[in-house]
């Protein structure tokens, strides 16, 4: 790794002429990929900031413990079934950066022979009796001593070359202790930029300049989730490249496994792409300003393709790019034609402007528009599902437990709903693909998205 230290801490962590990174944020990284005790198929995230890779990571292994499994229990499994579906999750993100990359291999960064650092452990949020460990039995979850400081983790520091994907496999459970061990986050993360490769993210990535990791705050950017999500160190969510002022600017290219959805939109910050919308598998990591979490539900008809309305709605709003809600009268063609609505544009065109903006205003709104044209159309979603979420940080849990909490959510038209409920940041988030959504969780408090 010594000749790789340089570039894989300038990427990570170092913004040009900073002085470094500072030893508590550096600490709130290094921790393992723990199952909670309360919930046995969720991650535990200690502190703020690698929810960047733990919330990615949850996704992946939730999609393969809902739908890869035959076992209907799947919030109760067992230690082996913990360290299978696991293993299974890190392997697959793995091969999904390599399959995006230039390169053939696969990397697996650990400790070096011989220089896996010995420590005591303790859980920062809760304070637990400190026990002391060694590498040999039971790696620690936590890092509680000082000695393992961001210079010294770095030295000592392997980089294993794998070449098929029987033998990644292989690999990744015969390193189940370090990945759950001391640093796991950091050593998965590690792992899977230079199998993608270094060259191959600074050219999926807008502005190179800045680190994965924000050396302020510590949060991970939006081209770190994207690389963990689609395998593409992209820095934008909307489908497709974009020119700007001459740049190109690379976004989403093909549909993912699991989704992204953000407050972020709520707030008219960004625009997400069906492509992360509209995953193929209904579970969808939710951004705040500061933290990511996981939104999911067992029905896949919630992932079905696009009927109709739905084109059409996706279709309306992609000329509506500031998300108004309408669009002027004068692209009223333009939007019928991309759906195929106009055989005689002089007459028809100027018929559906008179009766869709029968106020003269100008504009075309989105609900008359849909309701005109697709009339009683049947999304496939049904009226009311089961639905999740995740959160890793412990006080952000009722009772400090990481624990899904659980609800019901109703999707409705969008003529004015009959129930109303809290409008809360998680329900903002998710109107930005269900506008009409409403949620109705099972406990006294909604769930927090920070």
């Amino acid at each position: 790794m010594g000749e790789l230290n340089k570039e894989v801490v300038d990427l990570v962590w170092k913004r040009p002429g900073s002085n470094g990174v500072s030893a508590s944020l550096f600490r709130r990284w290094t921790q393992g990929l723990v199952f909670s005790e309360t919930e046995h198929t969720a991650l535990e995230q200690f502190e703020g900031g690698p929810c960047a890779v733990i919330a990615p990571v949850q996704a992946f292994l939730l999609k393969n413990i809902l739908f890869n499994r035959e076992s209907s229990n799947w919030r109760h499994i067992t230690e082996e079934e913990q360290k299978a579906a696991l293993c299974s999750t890190l392997a697959e993100i793995l091969e999904q950066a390599c399959s995006t990359s230039s390169t053939t291999f696969y990397s697996l960064v650990t400790w070096a022979k011989g220089r896996c650092p010995h420590t005591t452990t303790h859980t920062p949020l809760t304070g637990g009796p400190e026990t002391s460990q060694t590498p040999q039995d039971q790696q620690p979850t936590a890092l509680a001593d000082e000695d393992l400081g961001f210079e010294r983790f770095h030295s000592i520091l392997q980089k294993r070359i794998v070449k098929s994907l029987s033998e990644l496999r292989e690999e990744v459970v015969s390193l189940y202790e370090t990945w759950k061990g001391r640093c796991g986050v950091l050593l998965f993360l590690y792992s899977v930029i230079l199998t993608k490769g270094i060259v191959n993210i600074r050219n999926e990535i807008e502005d190179t300049t800045e680190p994965l990791v924000d050396p302020v705050y510590g949060h991970g950017s939006q081209s770190l989730v994207n690389l963990l999500v689609t395998g593409h160190a992209v820095s934008n969510v909307w489908d497709g490249d974009r020119e700007c002022s001459g740049m190109k600017l690379h976004g989403i290219h093909n549909q993912a496994s699991v989704g992204f959805l953000t407050l972020m939109e709520s707030l008219r910050y960004c625009k997400v792409g069906a492509f992360l919308k509209s995953p193929k598998f209904p579970i969808w990591i939710l951004g705040s300003e500061t933290h990511l979490s996981v939104f999911f539900a067992k029905e896949m008809c919630l992932v079905a393709p696009e009927s109709p309305s739905e084109q059409a709605r996706r279709v309306f709003q992609t000329f509506d790019p500031e998300d108004n809600g309408f669009i002027p009268d004068s692209l009223l063609e333009e939007v019928m034609k991309a759906l195929d609505l106009v055989s005689e544009p002089e007459y028809y065109v100027s018929l559906m402007k008179s009766k869709l903006d029968p106020e003269g205003l100008g504009i075309v709104l989105l609900a008359p528009f849909l309701l005109e044209f697709f009339p009683d159309q049947d999304t496939g979603i049904p009226d009311s599902f089961p639905v999740y979420h995740y959160n890793g940080l412990k006080q952000s849990n009722h009772n400090e437990r990481v624990e899904y909490v659980q609800g019901t959510a109703l999707v409705l038209g969008f003529e004015d709903p009959m129930v109303r409920t809290d409008d809360t940041p998680v329900k903002r988030c998710l109107q930005t693909k269900w506008p009409y959504i409403e949620l109705l969780w099972n406990t006294e408090r909604s769930p927090s998205l920070n």
